[in-house]
């Protein structure tokens, strides 16, 4: 009987079209991973592409971009299924032949005009229907359900119920929604797991750009090295991917030493007003519109402030960072840097009639297993499990003290 590693590969010896996918979230090693998978499966001769659904937080996108470009292959990744299906319509031509096909637009009805040599053609004679689907295997990295490919699953679930799946993971919430679940909770990165089945298939397939790839992955998973998850497999997996040729250096330069002084603005602002609670299990940091302004910074830079801060506070399990969401229609750029550095309000002698209050945004991070999601599910969140998103139509102030005491709540009653 076939082992999983051995089921795996005889799924992707058999299949003609391959699509690699992954979490609409875009976390590095979703990314590197299936970046590694695609330059792999090409070395075998298959036929293979990488699609997924950019970041639902359009802030996203750019730091995906800046931080993971480096990497072999990432022009590759597409965000849209494309082709998948094609729709055919089927002439009899046992009672004519066909002289000249044309086709026309007309008033977004396409017409097919098809002249026969002899003989003529009957509404009898014309069936449609429609083909297979494009790709005969889908392999899904480091995605807890479908759910979370987010467009690339909801705008097509027929092809995902109608096409064998590969599902691979490492952590411990997946619904095992594959024909085969290759779930290893030991691992600390899906790069990890897919290193030792490329090794188990080929060692010799390995070259400098898929180890660095999957070197990437693992680095980015623990922070440099310094999570407190690091196994003896997790650093012998490392040593090897370096004496394969993995690009150590470039991936650390990239990943964590080209942050930009906005960045460190940023992130000397979120210290100066963090907070913690029940033993900082919980940490969280407020930031206003003018913490935005006077750095420089984006919404897209929060990701690299939480990053530093899951390095730097280990004990916390969920980190959260309330800030000021400011519509870009408001008022001119000049009048909001003449307030000072508090969050608006009706005492800051603004016109009422010119200014729109801001919204207050949340990003709320778990690194243990707590479901993000549902710690603030009062809001409507996007994202999954480990990151979620809110708005919330409330001035800062409230609104923080407001989220942390239904964070704290929720906290309370879990085993932590």
């Amino acid at each position: 009987m076939l082992n999983q590693e051995q089921q795996i590969f005889e799924q992707i010896k058999k299949a003609n079209n391959i699509l690699i996918t992954f979490s609409h979230v875009w976390n590095g090693d979703s990314v590197a991973s299936a970046l590694a998978l695609f330059l792999f499966l090409k070395k075998i001769g298959k036929s293979v592409e990488i699609v997924a659904e950019e970041p639902r937080n359009n802030a996203a996108r750019p730091t995906a971009n800046k931080l993971f470009s480096f990497l072999p292959a990432f022009s590759e990744i597409k965000n849209e299924l494309e082709n998948l299906r094609k729709f055919i319509i089927s002439l009899d031509v046992t009672n004519a032949k066909v002289s000249q096909i044309k086709y026309k637009l007309e008033k977004n009805c396409l017409n097919f005009i098809i002249s026969p040599k002899e003989g003529f053609f009957t509404e009898d004679d014309i069936t449609s229907s429609t083909g297979g689907f494009k790709y005969d295997l889908i392999i899904v990295l480091d995605a807890p359900d479908l759910e979370s490919l987010g467009k690339i699953y909801d705008n097509d679930t027929e092809f995902f119920y109608k096409t064998s799946i590969v599902n691979i993971d490492h952590h411990s919430d997946n619904e095992e929604f594959g024909q085969i679940n290759f779930i290893e909770l030991n691992a600390v990165s899906v790069s990890e797991i897919l290193f030792s089945l490329f090794e188990s298939y080929s060692r010799e397939l390995i070259d400098e750009d898929i180890a660095t790839c999957l070197l990437a992955g693992i680095i980015y998973k623990t922070r440099s090295f310094k999570t407190p998850n690091i196994t003896p497999h997790t650093l012998n997996s490392t040593s090897e991917l370096i004496s394969m040729g993995a690009r150590r250096e470039e991936i650390v330069n990239m990943l964590y030493r080209s942050r930009t002084l906005n960045v460190l603005k940023l992130w000397g602002r979120v210290l100066a007003r963090l907070s913690g609670s029940l033993d900082n299990v919980l940490v969280w940091s407020t930031l206003s519109h003018i913490d935005f302004l006077k750095t420089e910074a984006g919404e897209e830079d929060l990701d690299e402030v939480i990053d530093e801060l899951i390095v730097n506070i280990p004990m916390a399990k969920i980190i959260a960072i309330i800030y000021e969401k400011i519509p870009e229609n408001n008022i001119a750029e000049n009048e909001i840097s003449s307030v000072n550095s508090e969050p608006l309000s009706e005492t800051n002698g603004m016109n009422n009639q010119k200014f729109n209050y801001p919204t207050t945004s949340l990003v709320v991070y778990s690194v243990k297993n707590i479901d993000s999601m549902e710690l603030i599910k009062e809001y409507n969140p996007t994202g999954d499990r480990r990151l979620a998103r809110a708005e919330i139509d409330k001035p800062l102030t409230t609104a923080e003290k407001e989220i942390i005491e239904l964070i704290e709540e929720k906290l309370r009653k879990l085993p932590l």
